[in-house]
């Protein structure tokens, strides 16, 4: 019996997106987790009340934002591809956060030009995913919103591991966090670079601090 195929161009995209952005995707995202081993070290992040407030303040005035901006701009201006990159470079507010999205990106790079058949050059993480997506065509207003799901679930799965919190809370606050997304990626895909920006200074504090954190179990 032959099986009619039935996916749609729509389909289609965001399955590629649902592979890039699952946790099987080999950029070593399970070994990162955005300065939360530290804030956790500190008693800053204790309940799931807490890692929801922590990682909303990351998303909405952080580099869960910028993450966005960037990829929007990467996606919207494939010429001015360099700049974006080095501008994605220079928001990193630490080192640690510099090694995570270099290294995460240059780890995308190989998968998705090799599964691809794509040529793009090592970026940094959010810059490189904009950028294969514009390359594939696969929509902006998908890839926005699934890209920063990917990163809320990592640091979700890390919390579960730090706090550590039961993986029905766990589930149940990236479930909350989902309109977030949302919501961050619509206005996101409209805006550029002039737009960047942050005010979670005690993400980024965590972010350096973790640097010289004694006991470590994450590489950020």
């Amino acid at each position: 019996m032959t099986m009619a195929n039935t996916t749609t161009p729509d389909t289609a995209a965001l399955l590629t997106l649902a592979q890039w952005l699952s946790p099987a995707y080999p950029v070593g995202a399970f070994a990162y987790s955005h300065g939360l081993e530290w804030a956790v070290g500190a008693g800053d992040v204790t309940d799931s009340a807490s890692f929801q407030a922590w990682i909303t303040a990351i998303l909405q005035h952080g580099s869960g934002r910028n993450d966005a901006i960037l990829l929007a701009a990467a996606y919207n201006a494939p010429d001015d591809l360099e700049n974006t990159n080095d501008t994605a470079r220079a928001f990193a507010a630490s080192r640690e956060r510099l090694m995570e999205t270099e290294l995460q990106g240059a780890a995308f790079v190989r998968t998705a030009n090799a599964t691809h058949d794509l040529t793009l050059p090592e970026l940094c993480y959010p810059v490189a995913v904009g950028a294969a997506a514009r390359a594939l065509g696969l929509p902006l207003d998908q890839t926005l919103p699934l890209y920063l799901h990917g990163f809320a679930a990592n640091l979700t799965s890390a919390a579960i591991r730090l706090v550590p919190l039961g993986q029905t809370d766990g589930q149940a606050t990236l479930a909350r966090l989902a309109p977030i997304c949302q919501s961050i990626a619509t206005t996101a895909a409209a805006q550029t670079l002039d737009d960047l920006g942050g005010a979670c200074i005690l993400g980024d504090i965590a972010a350096m601090q973790h640097e010289t954190q004694y006991t470590r179990l994450f590489r950020s």
